[in-house]
C-alpha cells in the first residue's frame, strides 16, 4: 500500500501531507495557516460582527502577507474592542493615537482611520437591511474552478462591483482585490484547488 508521503503530487501542484489530505502549497508547512485553511478559510461568515472582522484583517493585510494578520489577530481583537462596529465608530483621535503605539497590531495610520470609518459604515447601513446581505448580494452566479494554484484569479467582475458598491456607502480599502481575497475567505466563492480536501466543504456550492 503506497503511503501518503510515497504517492506522486497531485496534477495541481497541491502538496499532500503526512495525513494524507492535499492542501495548496500556501497551507502546507505552516502549522497556523493549516489549522486556518482546514477550519476557516472558505467557511460561510453570515454575521455583522464576524464579516467586519473580516473586511478589517483584509484591509489591513493590503500589501502584507496573510500569516502577518492572523499572527496578530488576537492583538487586533484587544486593540479594536472585539471589532464590535458600534464601539469601533465612537473611537475619537485618543484611540488612534492609542493605536499607533499599540505593537500587538499593523501599525499604519490609514488602516486604523480605514477602520473606524468601514465601522461607521457598518452601523449605517443596517438601514438597508445590514453589512452580511449587502455583501453576500454581490455572490456571483458561478465560481472559479481551479486545478492549479495559477487558475486562481486575484479580482473578479463580481469583486469589482462588491468594491465599488460598498465605496458608494463609505466603506474605504475596499479595492476588488481586497474583496476578492474576502470573497474567498467567506465563502462567497469557492477557490480552493479541485483536489484540495476542502473542495466543496462550504455548502454553499455543492
Amino acid at each position: 500500500m503506497t503511503s501518503p508521503a510515497d504517492a506522486p503530487p497531485p496534477p495541481s501542484g497541491a502538496i499532500v501531507g503526512p495525513d494524507g489530505l492535499a492542501r495548496p502549497a500556501w497551507a502546507s508547512v505552516d502549522p497556523m495557516l493549516r489549522d486556518y485553511y482546514d477550519t476557516e478559510w472558505g467557511v460561510p461568515v453570515r454575521t455583522e460582527h464576524a464579516l467586519f472582522e473580516r473586511i478589517s484583517l483584509e484591509a489591513f493585510q493590503s500589501g502584507l502577507s496573510w500569516a502577518i494578520i492572523l499572527r496578530k489577530r488576537p492583538g487586533f481583537r484587544t486593540a479594536f474592542a472585539d471589532f464590535d462596529p458600534d464601539r469601533i465608530a465612537a473611537f475619537d483621535e485618543n484611540d488612534v493615537a492609542r493605536l499607533l503605539q499599540d505593537e500587538q497590531i499593523v501599525r499604519n495610520r490609514l488602516k486604523v482611520r480605514a477602520t473606524i470609518t468601514n465601522a461607521k459604515a457598518t452601523v449605517a447601513l443596517r438601514e438597508q437591511g445590514g453589512l452580511v446581505d449587502f455583501v453576500w448580494g454581490f455572490q456571483p452566479a458561478t465560481t472559479p474552478q481551479p486545478r492549479t494554484q495559477a487558475d486562481v484569479p486575484t479580482s473578479s467582475e463580481a469583486s469589482v462591483s462588491l468594491a465599488k458598491a460598498l465605496k458608494k456607502v463609505g466603506f474605504v480599502f475596499v479595492g476588488p482585490t481586497t474583496m476578492f481575497a474576502l470573497m474567498e475567505a467567506i465563502g462567497m466563492i469557492d477557490t480552493h484547488l479541485l483536489d484540495s480536501h476542502r473542495r466543496g466543504s462550504s455548502g454553499v456550492w455543492g
